[in-house]
């Protein structure tokens, strides 16, 4: 058998330094990655889900923190990494959200449910965030059209978790937005756009009055009727502001008819933060009495014809207003220059202070054309029952043909002569 050959290896020689480069520096940004995406998950806070606390603090903001959070659905044993929208909206900070990790599979022992079930959670939708805490009733899913980027996520969280003025553009949103609330600040627009100092002042008026609802339209576009006639005229692109109190009924299809009042800044008066909050303050301190709009507003298309009426109406409603000024002045100036002088003018003068006296006194109210009404009504059926018992009924008449006997009265007759007569047959006495 013939020997094999073995071959001996030769001596190898290393790999040139360049072709190392390339793999070492993918293996640092590999282990730089993995020790970002280590240290962001730490900055993050996972809720422990066996605290029961901490737990319904941020299912049902039942804790004293009084936070708002925006969490985001992740297993604890999960290795992949955080959501990047989630993490960009963290980072950003401008929300007044606090951010949180959550298992939402973990199972409640009171309702044997898990989170995701027991709230209605689409953990199908990733990321699967959504917010709770304070000003939330119940966790609620952040739409996955909001959740494209860390900024969109940011804004609809603000959207959802910070108090902002409501949008008016239909009848239907003045309603439903302000005019069915306790009390509603409405911001009338001067242009599309406010400027920055309008924005400022109503943030400020939204934290300042948390149980207040506050509102804008666009005036410039939409014209608002039935409640700009009793404001300033627009000028320009200066703003206007009001304050409206619900003082009856609801939008409820069997409730009464909503009713409503206003109350509006001192003419002259320009609109800023000071202004519109010592307005708001005054209306819900009661210590500005405010004025009855006799029809509901409603929003409409701005056009010359609907601002010519309400420019007549306006000059309407404020000559309405010099005669009643004058009238009343007339009055306070006969009341207290005219004594009951004996004239008939003066008697007359005299009663009506004694009667509107007597009246403030003892709360008498003047009455209603209704009950005037109700009470002429009772009178007349007064009138008729009485006049009914002393009319001759036809059942009570006696028959045709019958002739009337009058009753003789049973008394006796005494004739003068006889009584004279009798008297000649008296005794004489003689007295001589």
């Amino acid at each position: 058998m013939a020997p094999t050959k073995v071959k001996k290896p030769k001596n190898g020689t290393p790999p040139p330094i360049d072709k190392l480069v390339i793999p070492a520096i993918g293996i640092g940004l590999a282990l730089l990655a993995y020790q970002f995406i280590k240290g962001m998950t730490a900055d993050l806070v996972r809720v422990n889900v066996h605290d029961e606390l901490e737990l319904r603090d941020v299912l049902f903001g039942e804790g004293d923190s009084g936070r708002s959070y925006a969490v985001l659905c992740q297993d604890e044993a999960s290795t992949a990494p955080i959501s990047s929208v989630f993490s960009d909206a963290f980072k950003d900070g401008s929300s007044r959200a606090h951010f949180r990790l959550l298992d939402c599979q973990y199972v409640l022992p009171a309702s044997g449910k898990s989170i995701a079930d027991r709230f209605k959670l689409d953990t199908s939708v990733r990321p699967t965030v959504f917010v709770s805490g304070k000003g939330v009733e119940a966790p609620m899913q952040i739409p996955a059209k909001h959740l494209k980027t860390g900024a969109m996520l940011v804004k609809a969280l603000k959207m959802k978790l910070e108090p902002h003025a409501a949008k008016i553009e239909t009848t239907q949103d003045l309603k439903v937005k302000c005019l069915n609330q306790p009390i509603c600040g409405l911001l009338l627009k001067g242009s599309k756009k406010a400027p920055a100092y309008l924005k400022d002042a109503m943030s400020k008026l939204l934290e300042e009055f948390p149980k207040v609802t506050f509102a804008s339209i666009d005036s410039s576009v939409l014209y608002v009727k039935n409640l700009e006639e009793y404001l300033p005229e627009l000028q320009g692109e200066e703003p206007r502001f009001v304050v409206l109190e619900k003082l009856s009924g609801s939008l409820d299809k069997d409730g009464k008819r909503l009713i409503t009042s206003y109350a509006t800044l001192d003419e002259n008066t320009s609109v800023s933060y000071g202004t519109m909050s010592n307005l708001v303050a005054s209306v819900v301190r009661r210590t500005k009495a405010t004025e009855k709009i006799p029809s509901l507003p409603s929003v409409k298309t701005r056009t010359k014809k609907l601002v010519e009426e309400e420019r007549q109406k306006r000059q309407r409603r404020k000559e309405q207003q010099t005669r009643q000024k004058e009238k009343a002045s007339n009055a306070r100036s006969q009341s207290s220059s005219t004594e009951n002088d004996g004239t008939r003018e003066g008697r007359r003068a005299e009663r009506d202070r004694r009667r509107e006296e007597h009246r403030r006194k003892n709360n008498v109210k003047e009455k209603t054309p209704e009950e005037l009404a109700e009470m002429e009504r009772q009178r007349r059926k007064r009138m008729e029952d009485e006049a009914s018992k002393w009319n001759v009924a036809p059942d009570d008449a006696p028959d045709a043909g019958v002739p009337f006997e009058e009753e003789e009265d049973d008394y006796e007759i005494v004739y003068e002569d006889e009584h004279e007569d009798h008297g000649e047959d008296d005794e004489v006495i003689d007295l001589d």
